[in-house]
């Protein structure tokens, strides 16, 4: 195999760049979870985890991947047989109704096309259809990482509101947090799915879930099994969190990747992910141009700014394309997930990204296109240039 030479460009949506300093954190040592210099640590990140949430309530964490937090937030909010409302995103609400099958609980979809999402005016007649409030929880992905679409979270709180309806309202934040603008308690959210690898700039294996004291409230009652999840069996651990033992490591990064979003200030973390996916989809409009590339998200309003979503013309393979940015020009991008397989790529722009960076990967892709003989409007990477310049 022939070696790459330079820095690799990482532009999956996830996981993400992990900083130096972050990963200098976590070089050292194994220490007992138990002794007063981690405690601090632990004690610190945690309240920095809540601040950038939202929230003042009860954060449960886990060793495992945002599936793990998925499945911990169900069976502590749930009873067999129960019913949850799934509002359709993509790849990812899919898997999420896929898991909540499997636990027994029925599943009804607000039905949305991928590329525009859902109708709150739909969530609204559905709930308000279930007299009954057989319905226990709507679950949302608030960033859908397979299409690039974001969910309007105030937008579904109101209608849930409107629909005077009970239900929980549980979200999936794994590509949002850190990346886009989110208050849990201010919109009225019970309980926070997230993970470490995305906007929180840390290696993949810690995932949490906050819960609301309405979240709580459900958890007393909820009766499908758990052991290592369960979050009242973690209250009387000395972290509240973990049955079991506690990556140490993982909380000297994640206390210094919450320092740098302090540093940087949460409303300019947020404004600089919109930045650079504005100069992303503005090169991609480019591209557009003679049969070329398309933004998979429809709404303007909707389009993420962590993920952009790539829609390749018919007859060639989004793949393709990817093996060339990744073998010729050592740029990393994803792929299309499930039915998207093949059809799309995806640039992730979220966490520890800036300029030059986004750059060097628009570049990249660019150069891709052309090799590849794809349909495209030439410039794409100028009109980012463009919009950096003038942002």
């Amino acid at each position: 195999m022939t070696r790459k030479t330079g820095r690799h460009f990482f532009a999956n949506p996830g996981p993400t760049n992990i900083p130096d300093s972050v990963l200098r954190a976590m070089d050292r040592s194994s220490l007992d979870f138990l002794d007063p210099e981690f405690i601090e640590v632990f004690d610190a990140a945690v309240a920095g985890l809540k601040r950038v949430l939202g929230t003042s309530g009860e954060v449960f964490l886990y060793t495992a991947s945002g599936h793990g937090a998925w499945e911990a937030t169900l069976v502590n909010l749930l009873s067999p047989g129960d019913t949850v409302l799934i509002l359709e995103s993509g790849w990812f609400s899919e898997g999420w109704a896929a898991m909540a099958e499997k636990f027994g609980l029925r599943v009804q979809t607000v039905a949305a096309d991928w590329r525009r999402g859902v109708d709150p005016e739909a969530v609204t007649a559905a709930l308000r259809a279930d007299a009954g409030h057989a319905v226990k929880a709507v679950l949302a992905v608030h960033n859908e990482t397979a299409t690039g679409l974001a969910m309007p979270l105030p937008e579904i709180r109101a209608a849930i509101d409107k629909a005077a309806h009970p239900a929980l309202l549980l979200v999936d934040t794994i590509s949002s947090l850190g990346s886009l603008e989110f208050h849990m308690a201010d919109w009225g959210i019970d309980a926070v799915v997230g993970g470490s690898q995305k906007g929180l700039m840390l290696p993949a294996g810690v995932s949490f879930t906050a819960a609301s004291p309405k979240a709580m409230q459900a958890h007393a009652a909820a009766r499908l099994p758990r052991h290592y999840f369960d979050w009242t069996t973690m209250l009387g651990r000395p972290s509240r969190s973990f049955v079991g033992t506690i990556p140490t490591a993982m909380f000297y990064g994640l206390r210094e990747s919450l320092r740098l979003i302090e540093a940087e200030g949460l409303a300019q973390v947020v404004a600089r992910h919109h930045r650079l996916a504005e100069a992303t989809r503005r090169a991609v409009r480019v591209w557009s141009g003679n049969d070329g590339p398309q933004l998979y998200c429809l709404d303007p309003a909707r389009m993420s700014d962590s993920i952009t979503a790539v829609l390749m013309p018919e007859g060639f393979n989004a793949d393709t394309v990817r093996r060339t940015a990744l073998d010729r020009f050592n740029v990393s991008t994803g792929g299309g997930l499930g039915r998207l397989g093949g059809t799309l790529f995806r640039i992730g722009h979220m966490g520890d990204l800036n300029e030059p960076m986004m750059l060097g990967t628009l570049g990249a892709v660019e150069m891709s296109l052309r090799i590849n003989g794809v349909p495209h409007g030439k410039g794409g990477v100028d009109a980012a240039m463009d919009w950096l310049a003038a942002a």
